[in-house]
């Protein structure tokens, strides 16, 4: 990892966050592409494939709790770093920014109840 004109840049293959690690920031990709993966003693699990414009790390702005899961770079990815403070401070200056973040959450939400629901299916 090294520090951009916007942002860290991570190489392909490096963790951003790690799985059980305390959070107390969200992260905005600039550039580049990462995957979510559940660590699971037996297996991964990819949980989604994440790109420029996405957000990752956001739960950890609204409740205290460790990463649920790994971020990891599959390529060489830039992502700019947004603390509880910034996000505040942002969200002061362009209230729609807590709407749109509410609304990937809410997508993210809707995706897993329908894998919940394909799951309860088989």
């Amino acid at each position: 990892m090294y520090i951009g004109e916007l942002g860290k840049i991570y190489k392909e293959g490096e963790n951003i966050v790690r799985q059980g690690e305390a959070g107390d920031c969200m992260y905005v990709i600039q550039a580049g592409k990462v995957e979510v993966v559940l660590e699971r003693p037996d297996s991964n699990v990819r949980l989604a494939v994440l790109e420029s414009g996405d957000i990752f790390g956001e739960m950890s702005l609204f409740s205290r709790t460790v990463r649920s899961a790994t971020v990891r770079a599959l390529t060489e990815t830039r992502v700019l770093t947004v603390d509880k403070k910034g996000f505040l401070r942002r969200v002061h200056e362009d209230p729609s920014l807590s709407f749109r973040i509410l609304q990937k959450m809410s997508e993210r939400i809707r995706k897993l109840n329908d894998d919940v629901a394909a799951l309860k299916g088989h």
